[in-house]
């Protein structure tokens, strides 16, 4: 069993003058306000244990002695002694009904070509707004809050404890009020004393060129209106982008899969393809081969909070027939045999690192 001067840091002979001063000394440093840590409060129980046996002067004696040093008990817990010894539990006063109200958050969903030039929306939000019949009192027919006759206004009341300082006093949040001071008699039958109801309003926003899902826009003012008429929360709008029909984005930049015939791809051609902003021509050089990119610049997504835009990249794709007739069969023997084309050849590639590889089960989910 632990030495109670020596959990104390005192000598035998210290008077208590002494011993009360060292207590006071550690337990203000494993007071829980100063150090929240859990595993001091054995320290804690252990020190304020020793406390009360060497304050006390016939528990000393017996302790000196070798008797027993568990004495008796005290009216409050230690919670409630620190409390007061540290002025845990001092004078608040009362409390506003008024409080800051809460922030709120909505989705909505924006298509490729809104979040691209961006868009103005007008968006339906239910959240709590000021009580208009009580004017956001929470108080029936014009009344007002009325003082609390248990604490006369102050918010609290105080009780008379003991503890091993002797009796203190604490001051306590009033039961009959909350805290408040007053007490609401005849409560708005609206809102219920509350000072602000549940109601849908309309609110028109302007969602910026360049957003993205997961990007957030913040209203301010727009979110809840506090308890008791007190000032409103944040709305934040957050973004969530819808997939385009054949356009896969990956920030800034567009991607499309263009289909083009072999008789396309050998000879070269010009195909017109729908970008976000119209109709836009496609090059195809003679001689393109499956998965090679054709770079469209400026036809990609605006930058967020800028005119920059990015390029749009066309992944071509040869379309090899699956059913031939008669006829185009012959006609493609005779095409290879005039290339010296035998069948069965073939030779394997290198991978290139094409950056179509990195969007291909994109696109052909």
């Amino acid at each position: 069993m632990a030495d109670h001067y020596q959990t104390l840091g005192v000598s035998r002979d210290s008077s208590a003058d002494e011993i009360k001063k060292a207590y006071r000394k550690i337990a203000r440093e494993l007071h829980p306000d100063v150090n929240p840590d859990p595993s001091v409060q054995d320290r804690f129980k252990e020190v304020t244990a020793a406390y009360e046996v060497l304050s006390d002067p016939q528990k000393r004696q017996n302790y000196d002695m070798g008797g027993s040093n568990f004495g008796g008990g005290f009216g409050g817990g230690f919670g409630d002694i620190m409390d007061a010894f540290f002025g845990g539990g001092g004078s608040r006063g009362p409390r506003p009904r008024t409080r800051q109200g809460q922030d709120a958050l909505i989705r909505i969903e924006v298509d490729l070509n809104e979040a691209c030039f961006g868009t103005e929306r007008e968006i339906s939000v239910e959240s709590a707004i000021a009580c208009d019949k009580c004017q956001a009192t929470g108080c029936a027919d014009g009344e007002t809050p009325s003082m609390c006759q248990v604490c006369k206004g102050r918010g609290e009341t105080q009780h008379v404890m003991r503890s091993v300082l002797g009796q203190v006093m604490t001051s306590r949040p009033c039961n009959a009020c909350q805290g408040y001071g007053s007490v609401i008699t005849h409560p708005c039958r609206e809102c219920a004393g509350d000072g602000r109801v549940r109601a849908r309003q309309t609110i028109a926003i302007k969602i910026p060129a360049g957003v993205e899902t997961g990007n957030r826009i913040q209203l301010s003012g727009r979110g809840e209106v506090g308890a008791g008429g007190g000032p409103a929360g944040d709305l934040y709008v957050e973004i969530v982008e819808a997939d385009h029909e054949y356009l896969v984005r990956d920030g800034e930049t567009l991607h499309m899969t263009l289909g083009i015939s072999m008789s396309a791809a050998a000879l070269g051609t010009t195909v017109s393809v729908e970008t976000l902003d119209g109709p836009s021509d496609v090059h195809i050089k003679a001689g393109t081969q499956s998965g090679a990119t054709v770079g469209i610049k400026g036809k990609g997504m605006t930058r967020l909070r800028s005119n920059h835009r990015g390029d749009l990249i066309v992944h071509v794709e040869v379309q090899t027939p699956t059913k031939l007739s008669r006829d185009e069969e012959e006609l493609l023997k005779k095409f290879a045999e005039l290339r010296g084309e035998k069948t069965g050849d073939g030779h394997v590639k290198n991978h290139d690192g094409s950056l179509f590889s990195k969007f291909r089960d994109a696109f052909n989910r």
